[in-house]
């Protein structure tokens, strides 16, 4: 039932704007017959944000995954280098949660391990909000810092990379199974590396998938089951992500094309030093304005990559 709704809203927004454009161009006709320079000027106008919201629309057609119009649960993971690289993924980590806010979507940190001494080692986000999944979808691979190292006494320039992987958060009627007995469950304390923040009660969960080894963490909620609920609804996420990798795999060995691991390839550079610039490796789309990025300006981006992805779709069907 949710399928059917959110299609036919989908079908009605579509129905909308069509007719939005023949009352644009009905009025057009009028005005120009009777030469209200007003009015045209109006329609003008009109027309630019009419063209701006079909544009969007347009690109929501590459938003056709199963579980597009999903919430995304997305992890990101400090690379070799240190101190360097976990504050490199402490910036991410900022830049998804400032993106989050700016598109109005509720992000909760479900699960974060700090570093010995800046930034962080690993951290788990989950993002709420329709279609969260189908923009972040593209985020997944590794992101490389060039800059002046704020660590190095001798200010020499460093390079970082952080690795971000994006999953979506399935809703209770999808069917994945998993046995009591291939779970342990380990409690303990919540909290960050000191202060306030550290609970006296063991309510974290960490969760091991021993056919797997898949492990998963939460430590955000104030109770233990709800911490285990939570903890599980990422794991059952990550094992449905791990089927699909493993058939994309076999189909690719059956039709004799090589796939590029999508875990270790490089999707983003952000250059601080000697210049300003992040450029995308995939679409070619860059930007001289880093501040904005690591702010959260990331949407010319993912608007980039899902055009991207509507010419491969376009491409394919063509050769098809």
């Amino acid at each position: 039932m949710r399928r059917l709704t959110s299609l036919r809203e989908e079908v009605e927004s579509w129905e909308r704007l069509e007719q939005q454009v023949k009352e644009a161009l009905e009025l057009l006709d009028l005005a120009e017959m009777e030469e209200d320079e007003a009015t045209i000027q109006a329609i003008a106008a009109d027309a630019a944000a009419l063209e701006q919201t079909i544009t969007q629309r347009e690109l929501q057609l590459a938003l056709s995954g199963p579980y597009d119009r999903s919430g995304a649960i997305l992890t990101i993971h400090a690379g070799e280098g240190g101190t360097e690289a976990q504050d490199w993924a402490e910036m991410l980590l900022r830049m998804y949660l400032r993106w989050a806010e700016r598109r109005g979507f509720k992000a909760t940190i479900t699960d974060i391990t700090p570093g010995e001494e800046a930034g962080i080692k690993t951290a788990t986000v989950e993002i709420e909000g329709d279609w969260a999944y189908g923009l972040l979808k593209g985020e997944k691979g590794n992101h490389r810092l060039v800059r002046i190292s704020p660590f190095d006494a001798n200010a020499r320039r460093h390079t970082s990379f952080a690795q971000v992987e994006v999953l979506p958060i399935f809703e209770d009627d999808i069917e994945i199974e998993i046995r009591p007995e291939d779970i342990r469950m380990d409690v303990f304390l919540a909290g960050g590396p000191g202060g306030q923040n550290v609970q006296k009660n063991a309510t974290a969960v960490r969760l091991t998938h021993l056919p797997t080894g898949i492990v998963v963490s939460c430590q955000t909620e104030r109770s233990q089951m709800q911490n285990r609920e939570r903890a599980m609804r990422i794991l059952r996420s990550r094992l449905y992500q791990m089927e699909l990798e493993k058939r994309e795999a076999e189909e690719a060995a059956l039709r004799g094309t090589y796939v590029k691991p999508g875990f270790g390839s490089r999707i983003r550079n952000y250059v601080l030093h000697p210049y300003q610039m992040v450029k995308d490796e995939r679409t070619g789309y860059e930007t001289g304005n880093t501040t904005a990025v690591l702010d959260g300006d990331i949407d010319p981006f993912i608007d980039a990559w899902l055009k991207l992805q509507l010419g491969q779709a376009e491409t394919a069907g063509v050769r098809a």
